[in-house]
């Protein structure tokens, strides 16, 4: 399963690499809501299969990925090998306990996103974890190859997101679903990160960089408003630039300081977290002085975009520190 950043916006969606934070962070209030108001938190098994169209599917796929791995099951009305496949689906939704999502899409009503996910025939099935698309398979398929697949899909969104499902209850009134969390108070800077936000959506990646600058000036230990400068400004990196002739320069290159930074700032973008790391850390044992710390540098800011408490990081950190020492 290779995974893509999906955005509905057209800019490339670096907020994935955040969910599995935001996703625990989420549940934990949601769990601590539930339970001050005598409830579990917990969702029918009904609520387990939703039909999804376009006006809801950053709602109901993109922020529910953050949360929980949704499958989509791409089909039609007129589709013989999709009225096979989507009671198997459903039934095994059901029988995964909450571990997945089933998202139904009909692809008559909602050609948009059947473009955006480049959907040649149906049925197709994909799944969005954390933001990122993952194609499962297209066609006809075996119950025991679907098994195998969403086993695989369970495993990656555990191991690498931290995104263990959600809590089913039989008894739960179907619709019900969790108790929302109450709404923060709005912040000071709340006008500035929207805007921030605003900015990055539109493609104006100077006036992203900018906004959240404004905020940091104010505020130096705004969380959000450095995650969100690090991506922009990694987004104004890559901006315009050849993936095909960076890939050959990073190639034909390995001791070329430059290409190499290039190569990871691409990489991170494409979703290849363990690439761009790596391929710093080799830099780093490669170098010495200057250039040594230009690459640390680089490295510590892809750090940033990703966040502190990734595994990914985490893992990265020691394998830099054993590269320096």
């Amino acid at each position: 399963m290779q995974p893509r950043n999906m955005s509905m916006s057209g800019v490339v969606d670096l907020a994935a690499v955040k969910a599995a934070q935001e996703a625990k962070a989420k549940a934990e209030q949601t769990r601590a809501q539930a339970a001050r108001e005598g409830g579990t938190g917990a969702i029918s098994p009904a609520d387990l299969v939703i039909d999804v169209d376009e006006a809801g599917f950053e709602r109901d796929v993109l922020q529910r990925s953050a949360e929980v791995p949704v499958v989509i099951d791409f089909w039609a009305e007129w589709c013989q090998p999709c009225k096979q496949l989507s009671p198997v689906l459903e039934r095994l939704a059901v029988e995964y306990d909450g571990r997945f999502l089933l998202a139904k899409i009909d692809v008559d009503a909602n050609q948009m996103l059947m473009q955006q996910f480049g959907i040649q025939g149906i049925p197709a099935v994909f799944a969005v974890v954390a933001g990122q698309a993952l194609p499962l398979f297209q066609g006809a398929a075996g119950e025991s190859q679907i098994r195998q697949t969403l086993d695989q899909l369970v495993q990656v969104a555990e191991q690498r997101f931290g995104l263990t499902g959600l809590t089913v209850d039989p008894d739960a009134e179907p619709g019900g679903g969790a108790q929302a969390a109450p709404e923060r108070p709005a912040g000071p800077h709340d006008a500035l990160l929207e805007s921030a936000v605003q900015a990055l959506d539109s493609g104006d990646l100077g006036g992203a960089v900018q906004a959240y600058k404004n905020v940091l000036s104010e505020d130096p230990g705004n969380e959000e408003a450095k995650l969100g400068l690090a991506q922009a400004e990694l987004l104004q990196r890559v901006q315009g630039i050849d993936p095909q002739q960076v890939r050959r320069d990073a190639a034909e290159k390995p001791a070329d300081v430059q290409a190499q930074i290039t190569a990871a700032d691409l990489d991170l973008v494409g979703g290849h977290v363990e690439d761009a790391f790596g391929r710093l850390i080799e830099t780093v044992r490669r170098t010495v002085g200057d250039d040594r710390d230009t690459v640390r540098m680089r490295l510590l800011e892809l750090f940033e975009v990703v966040g502190p408490e990734d595994p990914r990081v985490i893992a990265a950190r020691r394998a830099l520190a054993r590269a320096l020492f």
